[in-house]
């Protein structure tokens, strides 16, 4: 079974970044796709971006592409997240979620049976 650790929530200002780690235990990172979702009160998680494993190839939602980067850190067995230029639509609670192998619904919640516990972006001035 995996176990996943999200740190590196915080308060930022618009326009400024964070990064998020999602600690992996149980399996090597190389060794499954992982995916990062954010949710807010009363909304259904949204995708964000995933890294598929091996080959390490790497998806975004439109709302983000160009501005977040995920990858693999082999070293620290963790999928990092790097948010820059971030806005106010960014705030939420964002969770990293893994699965053994890729799937073409990468973007879809349902088919990730590990999640973490989640760590709060808030993006506000």
């Amino acid at each position: 079974q995996v176990q996943l650790t999200e740190s590196g929530g915080g308060l930022v200002q618009p326009g400024g970044s964070l990064k998020l780690s999602c600690a992996v235990s149980g399996r090597t990172v190389r060794s499954i796709a992982v995916a990062w979702f954010r949710q807010t009160p009363g909304k259904e998680r949204e995708f964000v971006a995933a890294i598929r494993e091996s080959n390490g190839a790497t998806r975004y939602s439109d709302s983000v592409r160009g501005r977040f980067s995920v990858s693999r850190d082999n070293t620290k067995n963790t999928i990092d997240l790097q948010m820059n230029d971030l806005n106010v639509g960014d705030t939420g609670t964002y969770y990293c979620a893994a699965r053994s192998y890729w799937t073409v619904a990468y973007s879809e919640a349902r088919h990730y049976g590990d999640w973490g516990q989640g760590t709060q972006v808030t993006v506000s001035s």
